[in-house]
């Protein structure tokens, strides 16, 4: 296997070890490694990328010129996780979203957390993702997040940090149900003699979260939707594939209207009440009646219907607080506070802006640190300053300058990194890692792995499929029937 890296510190390979051998567990992924030809892993590649643009997944690449909507690169090297790792990495994601919904349930009616001091309320309610339209509004099983997809990076056998929570509207999952599928029939051989984990279930575990939050007047089986912007959304394919597989309509906002305090839908047989929108709809654009008045996408009269508990919305609206990268400092506090527990899974270590320390310190190191917007995504508007040039780190220091308080600043992690193939063999690229977390009324399900996305360009840390990053099928290795597997975390 052939190494390629353009880091100057080695990061940490998830399948190999610093001798080239395999890690523990590692042995038989890096045996097929070894014994399959490069021209039929080439052919499998090309294969796949037939397969999913017959499929029609595509993702908006802007900024770059010609036709923003791009095929994600796909590498047909599996990224894999032992079962006791997943099982930690399992327990520390559901205590990190229990406590976020305890957060977002608090911030928005006793504001206890802010009253003792453990997070500033300026924080909070200076907030531009905090709507002040929730403030006393009740949810179904005080869920706010209801699909969460949490960013993990690692760094070492045993060291997984939380990057990033995303509780507004987290897209990805669709990708990871189609890149096990392309798999399995890519390589049937290789699961045959792997015990893998399935994922196939997360449309069946997503309706059953979704039921699970209708509104209590709902009589008999609630009737959910999906609602989208519509076909130019850059994740529309992803709506239209879990509305199909959840059996349920995806509808757009003319499609839906308000009547009698109650939400429906236009149907060929007539209206029909709607019981629960799964809304992949920013805030702003939900009600032209309570936020954006030029909004065409969403539904006038649609908040006074959920402040009247007669429709849930997942996620529930004004939920971005808990995914701004200010807040972020704050989730350990939040484990504390609320569950009386220590975090299971790290945050890394994060300086704010607003503070005049903070805000020196990272001017004076742009050099070493990734700075963010506290409100961005998708990888946009941000800084890796030891890859950025002089010119650049100056000009990001004048925004830093001008608007303190809407930045953040992390020091450069070494991302674990998995092998990888590209046109010259295998190579190491750096990876994270999406596990995707459903909340319900009932109880929290996750499906085991998530989706890893991969920095195809040697020695980038960017994996933003906006940003040109790819994707890896993620397997969670079984160990056989009466043996433990070997290594893991442990909590």
């Amino acid at each position: 296997m052939s190494e390629e890296t353009t880091d100057s510190i080695v990061s940490f390979d998830e399948i190999v070890l610093p001798s080239g051998q395999p890690r523990p567990g590692m042995e038989q992924i890096a045996e097929w490694m070894v014994s399959a030809s490069r021209s039929l892993l080439k052919a499998r590649q090309a294969e796949a990328e037939t397969l999913f643009r017959r499929i029609g997944i595509t993702f908006a690449v802007y900024g770059e010129g010609g036709d923003p909507e791009r095929l994600i690169p796909f590498d047909i090297v599996p990224r894999i996780l032992l079962a006791s790792e997943w099982d930690f990495l399992a327990r520390g994601l559901e205590q990190r979203v229990r406590a976020l919904n305890m957060f977002l349930n608090d911030v928005y009616h006793d504001g206890e957390i802010l009253a003792a001091g453990r997070v500033p309320a300026k924080l909070v309610l200076q907030n531009k993702a905090y709507l002040p339209e929730m403030r006393g509004v009740s949810v179904p099983g005080n869920v706010y997040t209801h699909i969460a997809g949490i960013d993990l990076v690692r760094t070492g056998p045993e060291e997984f940090y939380v990057l990033e929570d995303n509780t507004r509207t987290p897209s990805g999952v669709s990708y990871m149900l189609q890149n096990r599928e392309v798999m399995m029939r890519l390589f049937p051989d290789l699961f045959n003699n792997h015990a893998v984990a399935p994922v196939e279930r997360y449309p069946e575990d997503l309706f059953e979260t979704l039921h699970s939050v209708a509104p209590a007047g709902c009589d008999g089986d609630p009737t959910v939707v999906v609602l989208s912007p519509g076909l130019y959304n850059s994740a529309y394919y992803e709506h239209t594939f879990l509305a199909d597989k959840m059996g349920v309509e995806l509808v757009e906002g003319q499609d839906l209207f308000v009547k009698n305090n109650f939400v429906f839908m236009r149907t060929t047989h007539g209206p029909q009440k709607v019981d629960v929108i799964y809304r992949r709809i920013d805030d702003a654009f939900l009600d032209p009646l309570t936020f954006h008045p030029d909004s065409i996408l969403g539904v006038p009269g649609l908040m006074n219907v959920y402040r009247a508990g007669n429709v849930s919305l997942a996620n529930a609206v004004g939920g971005g607080i808990a995914d701004d990268k200010a807040i972020y400092m704050y989730v350990p506090e939040m484990i504390d506070f609320y569950l009386g527990e220590k975090p299971l899974l790290k945050n890394v270590d994060t300086f704010w802006c607003d503070k005049p320390d903070d805000c020196a310190y990272v001017l004076d190191h742009l050099d070493e640190l990734v700075v963010k917007e506290v409100a961005g995504s998708g990888g946009y508007g941000m800084l890796v300053g030891p890859k950025a040039d002089a010119k650049e780190r100056a000009a990001y220091a004048e925004r830093v300058k001008a608007s303190p308080s809407e930045f953040i600043a992390q020091p450069t992690l070494s991302l674990s990194t998995c092998p990888t193939f590209v046109a010259e063999g295998y190579a190491p690229r750096h990876v994270d890692l999406r596990p995707f977390v459903l909340v319900g009324a009932d109880k929290v399900r996750l499906v085991p792995g998530g989706l890893t996305r991969v920095a195809m360009r040697a020695g980038s840390l960017v994996v933003n499929s906006s940003q040109g990053g790819g994707t890896k099928d993620t397997w969670v290795l079984n160990p056989p029937v009466g043996a433990a597997d070997e290594g893991g975390a442990d909590a």
